[in-house]
């Protein structure tokens, strides 16, 4: 049973380490709770931190080796080309001995955990990680599920086995939380782009030049309207 006495405090950099399970492009297929070029910028950006802010890094796949599966997604890839991938046969990565060395070596016991499918390559992990003593917080925006009633009914069993839930951007301000601060050079570096790549993913950017836009035009209609020339018509 997992131990929910466990510190509410804030998640800083320091304490945690970023586990990334199974951003394959035939699992991603899969994804239909989100939109999954979103999925895929949220998790490339947590990465992004992650490697600003000097934050172990845990990347696991599954089913590769046996041809089922191919390898993490070429844009999460890019950013961590010298990560190793975990390549393992169990849906559950902490059933895999050396997915769970691995988070052993990195020496943290807050694990920030982002996967997909979220009710299965997510949910077993998160559970276990945390019937074994870790804190793991669920970015539930950088994962997926298959249906969104999927998803979030893993998100609330992760919850009620203890997880925190986050969103990315609730994760890269908290993991250095003032702009005034040390890591504050580097978070500009990541979340400025961030901001501005995820409106345009969103469509927000079109929406809002269209909007200024038609704005612009009534507003010279009125200037019009208010000339000699203008009121003549």
């Amino acid at each position: 049973m997992a131990d929910n006495n466990k510190s509410s405090g804030t998640w800083d950099s320091k304490e945690c380490a970023l586990l990334l399970i199974d951003f394959q492009p035939g699992v991603m297929s899969f994804i239909e709770s989100h939109d999954p070029k979103a999925v895929e910028l949220n998790a490339r950006y947590l990465t992004k931190a992650a490697l600003a802010f000097d934050i172990p890094i845990i990347l696991s796949t599954v089913g590769v080796k046996m041809g089922v599966n191919q390898p993490t997604i070429a844009a999460l890839r890019d950013e961590i080309p010298d990560v190793p991938e975990i390549d393992r046969s169990s849906m559950d990565s902490w059933a895999d001995r050396g997915f769970v060395e691995a988070v052993k070596k990195t020496g943290r016991k807050r694990l920030v955990m982002a996967g997909v499918v979220t009710e299965v390559c997510l949910a077993y992990p998160v559970v276990n990680a945390l019937k074994d003593g870790y804190e793991v917080s669920i970015v539930t925006d950088a994962s997926g599920g298959s249906t969104k009633e999927a998803h979030d009914m893993a998100v609330l069993r992760m919850i009620q086995a203890g997880a925190v839930p986050q969103t990315t951007v609730a994760m890269l301000t908290e993991w250095f939380r003032d702009w005034a601060g040390p890591l504050a050079p580097k978070a500009r570096e990541v979340i400025v782009p961030f901001l501005k790549d995820i409106a345009i993913v969103r469509d927000i950017y079109p929406r809002t030049e269209l909007a200024k836009a038609a704005d612009a035009r009534q507003a010279q209609a009125r200037a019009a309207a208010l000339t000699p020339e203008g009121a003549k018509r």
